[in-house]
C-alpha cells in the first residue's frame, strides 16, 4: 500500500516550485500581520499568523509524502467510504452554528482550528468520479453514465451551494466538464457542457468589463438567483475596486516587502487570504506577479504532464482531474482580484493563508505524484 521506494520516482521538478510559493505565502502574511510599531527583525518577522501556517506546510509535506508513496489504486477501495463522509460532514454543517455568518467550517475545540470539509470535498467528488468513469468505460457514452456523474456531483454541489459558496460549488463544474471529457462521455453531452461554460463566463465577464449593466440585468438574472448572489456579480463593489487598486499602486516593480500603505493600512479587505494576490503585487509589482504566475504554470504544465504518462484509466482520470482543480483554483483568484470575475472566496493555492486548503492541494500533489512514480508499472 505505501513504498517508500517510489519516492525516489516522483518528479523532483514540483519540489522547487512548491517551496517557492510555500516561501511567498509566508512573505505575504507577515508583511499583512505583522506589528507596525517593530522594526524588521527574524523575530518580527515570525508572526503568530505566520507561525500557524509553517506548522500547516509541516504538516501538509507529510501528507504530500504519504500520498506521494500511497498505491494510488487503493482509492479505488476508499471511494464510497470517502463519499459518505463527504457527504454526512457538508450536511452535518447545517446543524452547527455560523462562523462568520456562513455555515462552512466546524470549530475544533480546544486545539483552535476551524475544518472546512468543502475543501476536501472536492477531491472526493474528483476521485468517485474517476472509479465510477473508469467503472462505466464501456458504457461511457450512454445517457445513464452522465446522468449517474451528475448525481456523484450534484450532491455535494447542492450542498456546499447552501451554506452558501458558491466559489467553491463552481469549481466543481469544469472538474466535470474536463473528467467527462477524459471519461468518453457522449460527445453532445460535453459540447453541451462546453456551452453553458462558455456562456456563463462571457455574461460574467461582460458585467464585469461593464458592457453589460449591472442594474439592467437584475430583473432576469433575479428569476433564478438570489438578491445576494447576484449582488456578488456587482463590479463596482468595495472589494472588487480595491484589489484592483492595490495590484495597479505596485505598478512594475512594487512598493517594496513591508511598504504597503494601502493594503496594509485595511483597505483591501483580507490581503492574506482571498486577496492575496493582490497584496503580493502592491509589494512587488509586475515583476512579483510574473513570477507567481510563471511558478504556476510550471506546476500546471508538469501536472498535466502525470495526465499524459498514467498507466491506465483511473489515473488519467483522476490526474486530469486534480490538474484541472489546482488550475482553476489559480483562474478564478486571479480572475476575482483582476475584475473579471466575481469574488467568492477561491483561494490561491499553496499561498493564501489556512490550513484546509493547503492540506487538500498537499494531498492532491501527492496523489499525483504516486500517480506519476508508477507510471511504469503493468
Amino acid at each position: 500500500m505505501w513504498d517508500y521506494l517510489y519516492l525516489r520516482r516522483i518528479d523532483f521538478r514540483v519540489i522547487p516550485i512548491i517551496l517557492a510559493l510555500m516561501c511567498i505565502s509566508l512573505a505575504v502574511i507577515s508583511s499583512y500581520t505583522m506589528d507596525s510599531s517593530n522594526e524588521f527583525s527574524d523575530e518580527s518577522f515570525f508572526t503568530p499568523m505566520v507561525l500557524k501556517q509553517i506548522q500547516f506546510f509541516v504538516l501538509g509535506t507529510f501528507v504530500f509524502i504519504f500520498f506521494a508513496g500511497f498505491d494510488y489504486n487503493k482509492l479505488r477501495e476508499w471511494t464510497w467510504i470517502l463519499y459518505a463522509i463527504m457527504i454526512v460532514s457538508l450536511a452535518g454543517l447545517f446543524f452547527t452554528d455560523a462562523i462568520a455568518r456562513v455555515q462552512r467550517w466546524y470549530r475544533i475545540p480546544f486545539i483552535g482550528i476551524n475544518f472546512q470539509p468543502s475543501e476536501y470535498a472536492k477531491l472526493v467528488v474528483l476521485i468517485s468520479l474517476s472509479w465510477f468513469l473508469e467503472r462505466r468505460r464501456s458504457q461511457a457514452a450512454s445517457l445513464s453514465t452522465a446522468f449517474f456523474g451528475g448525481i456523484i456531483v450534484g450532491i455535494p454541489f447542492i450542498l456546499i451551494l447552501k451554506q452558501p459558496d458558491l466559489g467553491t460549488a463552481l469549481v466543481l463544474f469544469p472538474i466535470t466538464l474536463v473528467m467527462f471529457y477524459f471519461g468518453d462521455l457522449h460527445s453532445t453531452i460535453v459540447r453541451f457542457m462546453t456551452i453553458i461554460a462558455i456562456v456563463s463566463v462571457a455574461m460574467i465577464s461582460l458585467i464585469f468589463l461593464e458592457v453589460v449593466s449591472h442594474e439592467d440585468i437584475r430583473p432576469y438574472a433575479t428569476k433564478f438567483l438570489k438578491d445576494y448572489q447576484f449582488d456578488r456579480l456587482n463590479p463596482n463593489t468595495h472589494h472588487q475596486k480595491n484589489a484592483a487598486i492595490a495590484i495597479g499602486i505596485g505598478g512594475l516593480t512594487g512598493i517594496g516587502f513591508r511598504k504597503s500603505e494601502f493594503s496594509g493600512a485595511g483597505f483591501l479587505p483580507a490581503a492574506y487570504t482571498d486577496s492575496v494576490f493582490s497584496a503580493f503585487g502592491e509589494e512587488f509589482g509586475f515583476f512579483g506577479l510574473s513570477l507567481l504566475l510563471a511558478l504556476y504554470y510550471a506546476l500546471i504544465y508538469f501536472s498535466f504532464q502525470v495526465t499524459a504518462v498514467a498507466k491506465d484509466h483511473f489515473g488519467r482520470l483522476l490526474s486530469a482531474g486534480i490538474t484541472v482543480y489546482l488550475a482553476m483554483h489559480i483562474v478564478v483568484n486571479i480572475g476575482m482580484m483582476s475584475g473579471f470575475l466575481p469574488i467568492t472566496g477561491v483561494p490561491l493555492i499553496l499561498v493564501t493563508y489556512g490550513g484546509s486548503s493547503i492540506l487538500s492541494i498537499m494531498t492532491a500533489l501527492g496523489i499525483l505524484q504516486s500517480i506519476y512514480s508508477r507510471r511504469f508499472m503493468f
